[in-house]
């Protein structure tokens, strides 16, 4: 990663291969590999292996906690992105009346717990323009009923990041609603400046490259009361084997109510390795080597007879640019055909570039890309 030789040496499986589809499934390093290796072993101890177990778990909470501004008791761990927002919906307690406001350019995760048809809350929609959601039109929809306004820091849709200090200013100013943010598209590729965020979430397998089985949720102390999950389990529980087990179950405060069972330490070993190797590789500088890919991105594919659907505005770009044209799914198959990977669906064609990528890489793209659309 940075370099030709630590790609090659933490990255084979790069070696001849093109790989433009981070934003789907992050490439791991091989220490990924070494720390699930080193899994089975402290599994083969039984019950000795635990301690090892509970220390990979704290090591995740802390790394978690550095990259969200956080501390290491305010990061809760659960399996998934969308088992986060199914648990935030059993906190909040939603009623008749209430309203959720989601957004147009958001994940499914992150959208659908309040779309269901147990859902009491009303949903308001967030619509972008131009590829851009706009802080002025996101005003109008707030009110005294507002509950939680929910968003990405970073769209799968269309790589557009969040102006998130207007976000939170103009939540603040107009409504007492929570706001929660999903950083999967930018933990491990961008810096992360998230003060006044009320809920914090992400998956684990993309950016961070760890794996699959992972969500990592950020919870301020002073969110705790809001946040806390009336889950039924044990993990989550403040005294789940005591006298009181058969009277009542209540669960610890924030953070730690989203990890209701026995945690998935495999992934907690993977991901700790990740972390801390996206962390001393060193965030900030993954960002300088990756953006001056994405601008080279947008200039070439800005020359070609593509529709651009990446927002072009300043301050607006992170690390994936997505583009249409009616066969999609001919260029995607002309680009495998030539080791080049990118994401397809619906007619979008969708490229995320990390810190294993270089400069050839968006040569061979934009070259392959060319030749494709003169045969379709």
């Amino acid at each position: 990663m940075l370099t030709e030789a630590t790609r090659h040496r933490d990255f084979p499986s790069l070696a001849g291969l093109v790989y433009l589809n981070t934003a789907a499934e992050g490439i791991p390093p091989v220490q990924v590999g070494s720390a699930l290796a080193q899994y089975f072993r402290d599994h083969q101890l039984g019950m000795d292996g635990r301690e090892q177990h509970a220390a990979q778990r704290r090591a995740v909470q802390e790394l978690t906690a550095q990259l969200y501004g956080l501390s290491a008791d305010e990061i809760g761990i659960c399996s998934c992105s969308s088992e986060a927002y199914n648990l935030a919906a059993l906190a909040l307690k939603l009623k008749p009346g209430d309203e959720v406001i989601v957004n147009e350019l958001d994940f499914p995760s992150g959208v659908t717990p309040w779309l269901q048809a147990g859902s009491p809350a009303t949903v308001k929609v967030w619509r972008f323009r131009q590829g851009v959601l706009r802080v002025e039109d996101l005003v109008p929809l707030l009110g005294p009923k507002t509950r939680l306004v929910t968003v990405s820091l970073v769209s799968f849709y269309n790589g557009f990041l969040i102006p998130l200090p207007a976000v939170v200013e103009a939540v603040r100013r107009n409504s007492s609603a929570l706001l929660a943010v999903d950083v999967t598209q930018a933990l491990g590729r961008l810096p992360l400046e998230l003060a006044g965020v009320d809920l914090i979430v992400s998956s684990t397998h993309k950016w961070i490259l760890a794996c699959h089985g992972g969500g990592l949720v950020g919870v301020p102390r002073e969110r705790a009361r809001e946040w806390t999950v009336p889950a039924g389990g044990w993990y989550n529980l403040q005294d789940a084997f005591g006298p009181t087990r058969f009277d009542r179950a209540v669960s610890q405060p924030g953070a730690a109510s989203f990890s209701v069972g026995m945690p998935n330490y495999p992934a907690l070993y993977a991901i700790r390795a990740a972390l801390e190797y996206i962390q001393g590789v060193g965030v900030e500088a993954i960002a300088a080597a990756s953006d001056p890919l994405v601008q080279s991105c947008l200039e070439g594919l800005a020359k070609l007879p593509v529709e651009l659907i990446t927002p072009r505005e300043p301050g607006t770009l992170a690390g994936i640019v997505a583009f249409r044209h009616p066969a999609s799914e001919q260029i995607h198959r002309r680009l495998r055909e030539r080791n080049i990977h990118l994401m397809a669906h619906a007619g979008r064609l969708r490229v995320s570039l990390h810190g294993y990528n270089t400069l050839t890489d968006m040569d061979q793209f934009l070259a392959g890309l060319t030749e494709a659309l003169k045969h379709v």
